[in-house]
């Protein structure tokens, strides 16, 4: 409890001069709402609050428990929910797009290279990763390139929380390049033998004193696959090299956090219920969209029929025969109800706060100012950008170093001090990764803008490049230059 000390307050005073019984319950009154804090919040008598009953537990004791539930319902919302669909297909188009680029940026002034050695090297680097990259080669299932694998892996870690990744060395004929990719979906990372979770071991994930992971025991199967057979395969974290043999994808929001939460999590109420109010809205729509006649019959023949269908169907057009002493009673649907769009309007909002994406971009609406458009797009791409760093730190860049550094062993390329100092190795391995560029709503303006910002020394041509339509900047140049040339061989400039 809080140790509080009041001063009485002249009522105080007086009241205990007359009353000194009710003077000490007043203070005793005012100590214990002192204790109790300021925050309504945590009230347990208020009405709104006193049912509400919050886990305390750490990361591991809230998260670990739930996410096999809330992984499946996230697919399955996926799969047939066209609102989620919409949402996980427009992230995985703006963050990766077509794949994640690299761009070899080293430190030429800690290796001591001169500009020119220092392109040289970062354009033979990237070269040689693209050359890996473009190949199913770099698949350890031999099914996707390497930009393919971004996607895949973006989607899974977004419905299932994390995704992991091994590194395998697998020799192929007439193949350069030993390094790959191997996906290993969230599922199949848990506890060996279905052991109970403790603070070493939790979620699949073995850790030291500090938190930081020594070893992944990982399932060969599926568990939910054909085989029922449950055998695990125990990875250590890092090689006897330091190479890092697992790569994990997630995003983490507590210390001590070791598995991912699905990108649904927070709206699968929300979505679940806006579905099934949707399609009972569609269901009741249809129905008073059909218009069926009914024929009475009041002869006696109608009560010869052997059998009569208690379940008759409706149908556009549709002539249905009663028998004498049968009718039909109507009930009105009322569709299409008026408050639906306003409602599941007001439902859109909420779901796209809880996914950090505007009702503007979730529901791909348009229709609002240039002003109002410009600051959903732009609220959407930081959200983009942000975890298009966190893909191209976590997954991209740890495949890139794997593959250079296996370039730099093999003598493809040359890098003095690579393996001999991890800070020149550190050096060599810079980079960044782009992708698809946001586009503009109005290019005439924004171009001005970007031009203006170059101009001032705000910004880099390469870097508004990249913004405007992902071009590289120098590629630009190059290509320009020799179309300038071409276009002047040719003589159809001379002929304009």
């Amino acid at each position: 409890m809080n140790n509080v000390n009041f001063k009485p307050t002249i009522v105080d005073k007086v009241v205990s001069y007359f009353a000194p019984v009710k003077g000490l319950q007043r203070m005793r009154a005012r100590a214990s709402m002192g204790a109790l804090g300021s925050y309504v919040g945590a009230s347990g008598s208020h009405r709104s609050l006193k049912n509400w009953h919050a886990s305390g537990g750490s990361a591991d004791k809230d998260d670990l428990p739930n996410l096999k539930t809330l992984r499946t319902r996230s697919r399955d919302l996926y799969r047939n929910d066209p609102l989620v669909a919409g949402v996980i297909d427009t992230n995985a188009a703006s963050i990766v797009g077509s794949g994640l680029r690299v761009q070899a940026q080293i430190d030429r002034d800690y290796l001591g290279l001169s500009d020119d050695a220092a392109a040289e090297w970062e354009a033979a680097a990237e070269r040689e990763f693209r050359f890996v990259a473009e190949s199913v080669n770099c698949d350890a299932a031999r099914s996707k390139n390497f930009y393919e694998l971004q996607t895949t892996a973006l989607i899974s870690a977004l419905l299932s929380g994390d995704l992991f990744a091994t590194m395998p060395a697998i020799r192929r004929k007439h193949w350069p390049y030993t390094t790959t990719l191997s996906l290993i979906e969230a599922d199949r990372v848990c506890n060996k033998d279905d052991a109970m979770d403790t603070d070493e071991l939790a979620g699949g994930i073995r850790v030291d004193r500090y938190g930081a992971p020594i070893e992944y025991h990982v399932l060969k199967l599926h568990p939910g696959g054909y085989d029922m057979n449950r055998e695990w395969v125990v990875i250590p974290a890092y090689g006897k090299s330091g190479r890092r043999n697992v790569i994990h994808l997630y995003r983490q929001t507590r210390p001590g956090q070791r598995r991912g939460v699905p990108y649904l999590a927070p709206v699968i109420n929300h979505l679940k219920i806006l579905s099934e109010y949707t399609e009972a809205e569609l269901t009741a729509a249809l129905i008073s969209g059909l218009f069926t006649v009914f024929l009475k019959n009041e002869s006696d023949e109608g009560d010869m029929a052997e059998s009569f269908d208690e379940n008759i169907e409706l149908g556009p057009g549709a002539i249905v025969s009663l028998t004498k002493d049968e009718s039909i009673e109507t009930a009105d649907p009322k569709r299409p109800n008026t408050a639906y769009d306003p409602f599941v309007t007001t439902i859109f909002r909420q779901i796209g706060a809880g996914l950090g994406i505007p009702y503007e971009i979730l529901l791909k609406h348009f229709t609002s100012s240039y002003t109002a458009s410009r600051a959903a797009f732009l609220e959407a791409w930081r959200i983009f950008k942000t975890r298009r760093r966190w893909i191209g730190d976590g997954f991209c860049q740890p495949f890139y170093e794997a593959v250079i550094t296996e370039a730099v062993l093999s003598g493809r390329l040359q890098a003095p001090g690579f393996l001999d100092d991890p800070f020149v190795r550190k050096a060599y391995l810079g980079s960044v990764w782009t992708g698809p560029a946001a586009g503009q709503i109005n290019e005439k303006v924004e171009t001005s803008a970007a031009a203006a910002r170059v101009k001032e020394g705000f910004s880099t041509r390469a870097r508004e490049a990249a913004e405007i339509n992902g071009s590289d900047y120098e590629q630009n140049v190059r290509k320009a230059k020799r179309e300038t040339i071409l276009l002047k061989e040719s003589g159809l400039k001379e002929m304009e």
